[in-house]
């Protein structure tokens, strides 16, 4: 039987929302669905919409969820679907913003610190550990003077917008790869990407 794994698609529900640099882990979630057919649909027992899927013929279990909570509140669904499926999660994946690494920039990690980022520190919390993969996208600081909190909720502008289905696609890739072939496999193969570019 193939290990299932639960990846969690940070960001904040509703269209108003939807295309903003805090929703970045929901557009690669979207992007793992097309690749592994079907569509996401409401959980019965946990505040999420969930895709279940396979990664290639035979291959590992997906469970693709993208909370209905404000980001703030991700923990939750996460610990819903944690219990639900199953999972421990040394087979959790979350998918999110970074503004700590640049815009364009993937990095994973499993544990550490939440950098300020609220829906991690609310997953770390609700499933009482850290040790948790991140698959950690970068989105870059803001600009100026402008407040964190305005930045992460704005879209993306007209230049990144250029270059956000190739950093989508990568996330993507890179999750598959973590999940395939193990956390150093996929640090070696993305960490590096951007320094050869």
């Amino acid at each position: 039987m193939a290990e299932t794994w639960l990846v969690i698609g940070l960001g904040n529900p509703g269209t108003e929302y939807a295309a903003t640099r805090h929703n970045i882990g929901q557009m690669v979630l979207d992007q793992l669905a097309r690749e592994v057919g079907g569509s996401f649909k409401k959980h019965s027992k946990a505040r999420a919409q969930v895709l279940e899927g396979r990664l290639g013929m035979g291959g590992p279990r997906l469970i693709l969820a993208k909370p209905l909570t404000y980001m703030n509140l991700s923990g939750g669904p996460a610990a819903e679907l944690s219990r639900f499926y199953g999972i421990e999660p040394e087979r959790i994946i979350a998918v999110h913003d970074e503004l700590d690494i640049p815009f364009g920039t993937i990095k994973l990690k499993i544990g550490g610190g939440e950098g300020g980022h609220n829906g991690l520190r609310d997953m770390t919390k609700a499933l009482g550990t850290k040790d948790y993969y991140r698959v950690r996208t970068g989105i870059g600081r803001p600009p100026g003077r402008m407040q964190t909190a305005d930045f992460v909720l704005r879209p993306f502008s007209q230049l990144e917008k250029k270059e956000l289905p190739f950093l989508v696609s990568d996330s993507a890739q890179a999750l598959e790869l973590l999940i395939t072939d193990g956390l150093l496999a996929a640090q070696q193969k993305f960490h590096v990407k951007r320094d050869q570019a």
